[in-house]
């Protein structure tokens, strides 16, 4: 199943990388610059962390055309369902800032 690629930033803490996959939070909110063209809700959030894909979080809902009170610039705000789904080994995936589509191929044909 598709979707997006988003890189936790090591500032962040493995604490904001768990959250998405212990319970101890329903919802997240990602950020996404512009208006994604080929995304969809019921696709994924596939989450790095130190260079491997370590799970990946539905997506339930899309808010467009958000401005970004830092810069100005419009923005997509995308909402997870958590717990996600947590992959057990994690998967090697070089990390990359900001979003990047992602076909999940790799996820399917490694489970």
């Amino acid at each position: 199943m598709s979707g997006i690629s988003k890189t936790i930033p090591q500032k962040e803490g493995v604490g904001a990388m768990e959250q998405l996959y212990d319970g101890s939070i329903s919802t997240f909110e990602f950020h996404m610059r512009g208006k994604p063209s080929r995304l969809e809700v019921g696709e994924y959030v596939y989450t790095i962390w130190q260079d491997a894909l370590v799970g990946r979080c539905v997506i339930t809902r899309m808010e467009y055309d958000v401005v970004n009170p830092d810069n100005g610039k419009k923005q997509t705000l995308i909402y997870v369902a958590c717990p996600g789904e947590r992959r057990d080994p994690p998967l090697p995936h070089k990390g990359h800032r900001g979003t990047r589509y992602y076909d999940g191929v790799a996820w399917e044909e490694s489970i």
